[in-house]
């Protein structure tokens, strides 16, 4: 039977004699490709510049040279790294009748010499045994990312925006203080509408005005803060429009079905909607290693220890679950999963809570994705009603 999301290996059979296979190290100024072409002694490569259409004629032309060496070609199927270039290309390949496969950089096994020999070539032939045995169905050779649509790929993008803009106010606010503090002042609020108009009548440690450059800067960066702010109020004022005028598109359905539960706001809901709970997720131990909530054993003979968080999901809902998961001891005081928590910290130190803290954001991320996919309501959980 086949699983949700199985990206671990191939389900199509192998032919490879009828069957071109390329894969691609791409960079900002060329991309290198390799191939395993079917008639072909040799393995060809070709670096062009960062060009699909060139890519498209390079593959074309191998498969006009296999079809001289008298093999008919079925099947095209590309491969390259996730990174900087994003999915766009996954995209327009498949829509000109080329398979292209997204491959998760962790999962290429790489050397563990000390001073390994690292070229673009060398990546290139990584690549195409990692690739070649994925396509064979070989299970955990390589993991493929899932390719998500221009649309899914959209929704994110004012949920990072505002989660960038969040940190820039925290930068610009902590740089005031810090230029304030230098000079002995340390009564002044600079998130105040009104600060700059307050600077002039401000004095130092020593009794003196603040200092025309410093004052200057200030006012500089007072301004740019307060244009971010008004840049996040946007965001958000365009997110609650885009819930009232498309309630039924099944991701805004989700972001208003979490915003239900008492103590989670729609920035949280978005993000767990865009980020993780919209994905085709198999079962509930792919939702906490996406989320990279999952523990990293280290076991070696009679050695067992646990190193910790694996980290290796998307930090953003990592990070997101734990903030929820303190909120959650606020505002569902009665849930079974926040008295559980209190049974397993009871007597215990801040250590242990902060440890069970983030099992509690592992649980309730498992019962979060329940919710919004069978509509089971955690036990004890507090619902508003529905907008």
């Amino acid at each position: 039977m086949r699983k949700f999301n199985d990206q671990s290996k191939s389900l199509v059979a192998l032919d490879q004699d009828s069957t071109l296979i390329a894969v691609i190290e791409m960079s900002q100024s060329c991309w290198l490709m390799g191939g395993l072409v079917p008639g072909l002694a040799r393995e060809p490569a070709k670096k062009l510049a960062p060009d699909a259409e060139a890519l498209l004629g390079v593959l074309h032309r191998w498969r006009d040279e296999a079809i001289k060496a008298g093999c008919e070609i079925r099947r095209i199927c590309v491969a390259y790294e996730a990174g900087r270039d994003g999915f766009w290309l996954a995209r327009w390949l498949r829509v000109r009748g080329i398979e292209c496969h997204v491959i998760h950089p962790t999962s290429i096994p790489v050397s563990r010499e000390h001073r390994r020999a690292k070229s673009d070539r060398l990546d290139i032939g990584l690549l195409k045994r990692a690739f070649l045995g994925w396509l064979r169905g070989e299970a955990r050779h390589c993991t493929m990312a899932a390719i998500p649509t221009l649309a899914e790929e959209d929704a994110k993008r004012a949920n990072r925006e505002r989660q960038a803009l969040s940190k820039e106010v925290s930068r610009i606010v902590n740089r005031m203080k810090a230029a304030l503090a230098r000079l002995g002042i340390r009564n002044v609020n600079v998130k105040l509408r009104n600060a700059a108009a307050r600077l002039e009548a401000v004095r130092t440690g020593e009794g003196e005005a603040v200092p025309p450059s410093t004052l200057a800067e200030l006012r500089r960066d007072m301004a740019r803060l307060g244009l971010i702010k008004a840049q996040i109020k946007a965001i958000e004022a365009e997110r609650l429009e885009r819930l009232a005028q498309a309630p039924e598109v099944a991701c805004q359905q989700m972001v208003g079905q979490l915003a239900q539960v008492h103590g989670l706001g729609i920035e949280t809901a978005d993000m767990l909607a865009t980020e993780a709970l919209s994905r085709e997720l198999r079962d509930r131990r792919a939702v906490a290693r996406y989320a990279g909530l999952t523990g990293a054993p280290d076991e070696s003979g009679a050695r067992r220890r646990e190193k910790g968080l694996s980290r290796a999901g998307n930090a953003r809902v990592r990070h997101g679950m734990i903030q929820l998961a303190w909120r959650f001891l606020l505002f569902q005081p009665q849930s079974a999963l926040v008295r559980w928590y209190r049974e397993q910290t009871r007597g215990g130190g801040p250590v242990i809570r902060k440890k069970m803290i983030v099992a509690l954001a592992r649980k309730l991320l498992i019962a979060l994705w329940r919710f919004v996919t069978t509509g089971e309501v955690p036990q004890g959980v507090i619902l508003r009603p529905a907008a």
